[in-house]
C-alpha cells in the first residue's frame, strides 16, 4: 500500500501543477517582499472568545482570495508520542476526541482535510508543517535521532511514502520550526537531511523557522546559522523587542534580523518576515492596529534588502479582526513586491573616537545607525552593542564632525552655561544624552542610569566642565526603556 499511496500523491501533483498552468495562477515566490504567512491549526480565537459560529474554520476557507500566500499547518507538537509516531494536533478541526488514529500510534488520521490542501495550493499557496509551539514536547537526543525523525516527517507529509499519512495524497511544500523550548540538538541534523530528500524532488520544497526577535534566538540560533532556511518569520510579540516598541532605537531590532541574513545565514538570499499578532487577543504583546502596521510593514520593506513580508498569529484571529491579514497585504502591494533600491546613507559618517550621545544618527558599513545611549563603541551587529542598525543604505556619506564630543584624558572641561538646565536627582530616572548640574558642573549621562552620582565610581556621566546658572529646577523623573546593567549594558528584562 506504500507505494500506492506515493504513486497517488505523485499524481496529485503533477495534476495540481498542470492546474496551475492552466488556469494561470500565480505560483509563490519566496523573492517577494509582499508575501503574507499566517498560521493555521490552533484555534486561537477559539482560545479567548465563546462564539463557536467563529472558531477557526477548515483550511480551504483561508483560500478563497489572494490575501495569504504561505500557510504554516500547526502543529506536531510531540516528536515521540505512542509507537514513537509525532502527535498531531489541529484543535477544533482534527482532534482525538473528533478523529481516529492510525493502529498502534497516536497520530491523527485527518486525510478528509487533503482535499482543502490542494485546493489550497491549486491557487498558488504552499502549505507548510510547523513543528513545535508554546508548550510543546520537541527535541532530540542526538542527530541520528534528528535524522530518522526527518525520514519520518518526509514520508508521512511530504513527499515520500508511508502507510500513516495524516493528510492522505496531499503533499505539503515543507516545514517550518517554531521550537521555543529544549535543546538546540540535533535541528541542523534534521533540517540537512530533509535538504538531502528535497535534492531531485519533482515539486520545491521549503524550509522555515519561527526564532524570537530577542538575537539570538535561544533555541534556533545555532540551528539557523548553520544550515540555510528559506525564510525566518521572527516574533516581534510577547518579547521586549516587539512591534510596540517599533520607534526606539533599543527595542525594535528588524535590523539586526538583517546583518544576520546578509552577513550570518548560510543563505544569503533567505527572507526575514516580521512576525506579528493578528488581533489584540492573540498575543500579551505587541499587537499594533492595521493602520499601525501598514506603516511599520511599508517602513521596514524600504530599508532592508532581506524583508519578506508579514507572519500572523493565526487565521482565525485576523479573519475576525475585520480580515487583518488583507489590510497588511494591501500595504505590502501598495508598497511594491518586486525590487529594492537602498535608502541613501544620509547621516554623517561615523567617526572613531568620537562619543555620540542618545539617539545619535550616523553611516557606517552600509547601514544608518542610532544610539540606544550614550555611545563611544564602533556600530557593529552586537544586539548588546551601543548602535542599533536603523535601515540598510548606500552611497557617501556626509563627513562626520571630526573632533570627539567628550572629554580628552588630562583636558580641563569647559561646560559655560547651565541655564534651563536641572539639578542632578538622585530619584530620578536618566537616559543616554540627558544632561544635568552638579557642584557647578554640566554632565551628560552616558545611559541608563538612576542615583548613580555624577562624578562617582560608576562611571557613568561625562563631565562637560564647570558652568554657572542662576537657577537649577528640579529635574522630573522620567519613563525610561528597561535598564541595561551597568558593567555589559545587557537589557534587563
Amino acid at each position: 500500500m506504500a507505494w500506492l499511496t506515493c504513486f497517488r500523491a505523485s499524481r496529485a501533483f503533477a495534476a495540481l501543477a498542470a492546474g496551475l498552468a492552466a488556469v494561470g495562477v500565480v505560483a509563490f515566490d519566496n523573492s517577494r517582499y509582499d508575501n503574507v504567512a499566517i498560521y493555521w491549526g490552533q484555534n486561537s480565537y477559539g482560545a479567548t472568545h465563546t462564539d463557536v459560529a467563529n472558531f477557526q474554520k477548515t483550511l480551504s476557507f483561508y483560500c478563497q482570495d489572494d490575501a495569504i500566500d504561505v500557510i504554516p499547518i500547526a502543529f506536531i507538537n510531540k516528536f515521540f508520542g505512542t509507537g514513537n509516531a509525532p502527535v498531531l494536533d489541529l484543535a477544533n478541526i482534527c482532534n482525538a476526541t473528533t478523529s481516529h488514529t492510525f493502529s498502534g500510534t497516536g497520530l491523527l488520521d485527518c486525510s478528509f482535510l487533503a482535499s482543502d490542501i490542494q485546493t489550497c495550493q491549486s491557487k498558488g499557496k504552499i502549505l507548510t508543517l510547523s513543528l513545535g509551539g508554546g508548550g510543546a514536547s520537541v527535541g532530540f537526543q542526538s542527530d541520528s535521532q534528528a535524522e530518522t525523525f526527518a525520514d519520518t516527517i518526509w514520508n508521512d507529509f511530504l513527499g515520500g511514502s508511508s502507510s500513516t499519512r495524516p493528510f492522505g495524497s496531499a503533499v505539503l511544500d515543507g516545514v517550518d520550526l517554531d521550537i521555543e523550548g529544549g535543546s538546540s540538538t540535533g535541528y541542523a541534523a534534521f533540517v540537512t537531511r530533509l535538504r538531502s530528500h528535497f535534492n531531485g524532488a519533482s515539486k520545491k520544497y521549503y524550509i522555515t523557522g519561527a526564532p524570537q526577535c530577542v538575537y539570538p534566538d535561544a533555541y534556533l540560533g545555532s540551528t539557523i546559522n548553520s544550515v540555510a532556511f528559506d525564510a525566518i518569520y521572527v516574533q516581534f510579540y510577547n518579547n521586549p523587542c516587539g512591534l510596540q516598541v517599533f520607534n526606539s532605537a533599543s527595542g525594535f531590532n528588524f535590523g539586526i534580523w538583517d546583518i544576520w541574513a546578509r552577513t550570518v545565514s548560510p543563505n544569503p538570499n533567505v527572507k526575514v518576515y516580521v512576525g506579528a499578532p493578528a488581533s489584540s487577543t492573540a498575543a500579551g504583546s505587541g499587537y499594533q492596529d492595521a493602520a499601525t502596521l501598514a506603516n511599520i510593514l511599508k517602513t521596514t520593506r524600504n530599508r532592508f534588502p532581506s524583508f519578506g513580508g508579514v507572519m500572523m498569529w493565526d487565521a482565525s484571529q485576523a479573519y475576525q479582526n475585520n480580515r487583518y491579514d488583507r489590510a497588511a497585504k494591501n500595504a505590502l502591494v501598495a508598497a511594491g513586491g518586486t525590487g529594492f533600491t537602498f535608502p541613501p546613507c544620509s547621516a554623517q559618517a561615523y567617526v572613531a573616537g568620537n562619543n555620540y550621545p542618545g539617539s545619535s544618527q550616523v553611516s557606517y558599513n552600509g547601514y544608518i545607525w542610532e544610539s540606544k545611549w550614550y555611545a563611544s563603541s564602533t556600530p557593529s551587529g552586537d544586539p548588546n552593542g551601543d548602535w542599533m542598525p536603523i535601515s540598510a543604505c548606500a552611497g557617501n556619506a556626509p563627513s562626520g564632525p571630526s573632533s570627539s564630543t567628550s572629554t580628552s584624558a588630562g583636558s580641563s572641561p569647559t561646560g559655560g552655561s547651565c541655564g534651563g538646565v536641572a539639578a542632578w536627582s538622585s530619584s530620578s530616572v536618566y537616559i543616554g544624552g540627558q544632561q544635568v548640574s552638579y557642584n557647578g558642573h554640566l554632565w551628560t549621562a552616558k545611559w541608563w542610569t538612576q542615583g548613580d552620582t555624577p562624578g562617582g565610581s560608576a562611571g557613568v556621566w561625562t563631565d562637560n566642565g564647570a558652568c554657572s546658572s542662576k537657577r537649577e529646577p528640579l529635574a522630573e523623573a522620567t519613563e525610561a526603556p528597561a535598564r541595561p546593567l551597568q558593567s555589559s549594558r545587557f537589557f534587563r528584562f
